[in-house]
């Protein structure tokens, strides 16, 4: 199978983001081509291999936000599924404090690196119909493309900030004029590029990783879902056209669930299987990961910027520490960012229902080996003073539930139960662990990031449902996704009835399947429930959070740069 990677660092010229590109085809994620680029100007875009080295830019714009430390941080953190643990530097965003304000860096980088994309996007449009040479074909469907991701990184912009600049054509010289546009156009614009997408992009095909009609689909129906719920845009006929496309999606094309839940976040060359509609492409070759430094955690060599994957640090425990233990790569650089609420723990994942539902031994690592024998400190386990260990023996176990006392003093290890969790130890989620990395302290991961996969587009077509006052009709849909998730056997234990179909089922299974996957705060936001369950369920969040923080604040740095500053780029309220 083919892949698709574009390989670049991005600098401005002209306004026009799309310079010193490293432009590739790739085959199983071996390199084929580099084609350095600098200096560029607008008429590069005007040339059939410029048109298609500005279109690969417009991808790695992706690599800006999925896998992002600040990206994780706005989407994952504070929500009534993860707080924060012991270390890190934007406590002050799952705290919801002051802090949140119009300097913070990480909602500065995100406007900044989709608006610099969004540029680079419209100036390839601009340009598309006059390109002598251009196969017709590959033109429309470059075209496509290029208004699927405009109509992404709007998405993700107008969720985060409201009303927001809307540009739909290029910037090739500085300008200081503008405003923000009502959300109402914002999603007229996205479902207008998603819409006209549709007839031009193509079915997957060996060119993996470029946006398929299956993505655009995909992605119109969990737009349409959003915009629902949303007073100043909502149109009467949102819900049923979100279930209709994610139907679509299920029924018109060749994605299937994988047979094991665990399956779909098995490493290997990518994460390339039947489940996936679309990703953001990474590889262990770190030229591959070259991006820019927009603020996000980043490994600088020889002035060269690699953003690698980099989930795989954020929700792991200090493990490295611990009696018989250091840190390896196999079980990851643990920077004890992200931690497990007793709601995810407890209520989502009920311990009466593991024994049906694989999802919490699959999605938690409960088992770690010692590689460090000569250790035999410290012991946080109050069942034991003393620990001696070989080599592969087991050191740290996370049974999940409160073993007693008694039981625990058997084991010839560590036994982590939930009254011992604490900031610096919590069941770890393996999903996005990394152990193809370079070292134990490399930070930049190989892992693509799913964006968009199967089993969601099954839960957007129950809620839809289920908003239309449809339950009964949504139960094959979340059916399909919790007979998967089942233990062998246990498959018919696992469905759900209609009287069952609700929004508050619909809450705590999207979070079952989807945990740590950049959906809880925008899902919250959509339910308008985040304030609610933060305060129900983050005792860290819950103090602070009010109904302002379901928008970030806009950077100031924008709003600096508009003529006319506050009075013509008003901040959004409470910040």
């Amino acid at each position: 199978m083919k892949r698709y990677k574009s390989l670049i660092r991005l600098f401005t010229h002209s306004s026009l983001v799309a310079g010193a590109l490293l432009l590739s085809t790739t085959g199983c994620k071996n390199l084929l081509e580099e084609v350095p680029v600098s200096q560029v100007s607008s008429a590069y875009a005007s040339t059939p291999n410029g048109f298609e080295s500005v279109v690969k830019a417009a991808y790695a714009s992706l690599r800006e936000y999925y896998g992002r430390e600040g990206a994780m941080t706005l989407s994952v953190f504070g929500t009534d599924t993860y707080t924060m643990g012991a270390d890190g530097s934007y406590k002050f965003v799952n705290q919801y404090t002051s802090q949140i304000n119009a300097q913070l860096d990480i909602t500065r980088d995100l406007w900044n690196a989709f608006y610099k994309a969004i540029n680079t996007i419209n100036v390839a449009l601009d340009a598309a119909d006059g390109i002598a040479g251009l196969d017709e074909t590959i033109r429309k469907r470059r075209i496509a493309e290029l208004k699927f991701l405009r109509a992404h990184h709007y998405f993700i912009l107008v969720q985060t900030f409201g009303p927001v600049t809307l540009l739909t054509k290029g910037n090739l010289l500085p300008n200081k004029e503008y405003t923000r546009t009502p959300v109402k156009d914002v999603y007229a614009q996205i479902v207008s590029d998603l819409e006209s997408s549709l007839t031009d992009l193509g079915t997957p095909t060996s060119d993996y990783g470029r946006v398929t009609k299956g993505a655009a689909e995909h992605l119109l129906a969990r737009v349409y879902l959003t915009r629902a719920t949303d007073k100043d845009a909502m149109a009467a006929d949102d819900f049923a056209k979100a279930a209709t496309h994610a139907q679509n999606v299920i029924n018109n094309y060749t994605y299937s669930l994988l047979p094991d839940f665990a399956g779909v976040f098995a490493q290997g060359s990518g994460e390339v299987n039947s489940e996936v509609i679309f990703a953001t492409q990474y590889t262990t070759d770190p030229i591959s990961n070259v991006g820019t430094n927009t603020g996000y955690n980043t490994t600088t060599t020889s002035n060269v910027t690699i953003n690698g994957n980099q989930t795989h640090l954020y929700f792991g425990m200090e493990y490295d520490v611990q009696a018989g233990m250091m840190r390896d790569i196999q079980n990851g650089r643990p920077f004890k960012r992200f931690r497990p609420t007793d709601y995810l723990l407890n209520v989502v994942f009920a311990e009466k229902d593991r024994v049906n539902d694989s999802r919490y031994k699959k999605s938690f690592k409960d088992t770690w080996l010692s590689n460090n024998p000569s250790k035999t400190t410290p012991i946080f386990d109050t069942s034991k003073s003393s620990l001696k260990f070989n080599a592969g023996d087991t050191t740290i176990f996370i049974p999940g539930y409160e073993m007693p006392l008694a039981e625990r003093a058997k084991r010839p290890y560590q036994v982590l139960v939930p009254s011992l969790y604490r900031p610096n130890l919590f069941p770890t989620l393996q999903k996005f662990l990394d152990p193809l990395r370079q070292n134990v302290n490399y930070e930049p991961g190989s892992r693509d990031f799913i964006m968009f996969r199967l089993a969601e587009t099954y839960l957007i077509a129950a809620e839809a449902l289920i908003k239309q006052g449809k339950p009964a009709e949504a139960v094959p849909f979340i059916n399909a996704v919790r007979r998967r998730a089942a233990w062998p056997g246990k498959e018919k234990s696992m469905e759900i009835t209609a009287a069952q179909a609700t929004m508050d089922f619909i809450m705590e299974e999207r979070e079952r399947e989807l945990l740590g996957e950049m959906h809880r705060w925008f899902d919250l936001k959509r339910w308008g429930k985040l304030v609610e369950r933060v305060k129900l369920y983050n005792p860290d969040g819950g103090p602070n959070i009010q109904a302002h923080h379901v928008l970030r604040p806009i950077p100031q740095d924008q709003i600096d740069r508009t003529t006319g500053g506050l009075a013509n780029y008003p901040q959004n309220p409470g910040y």
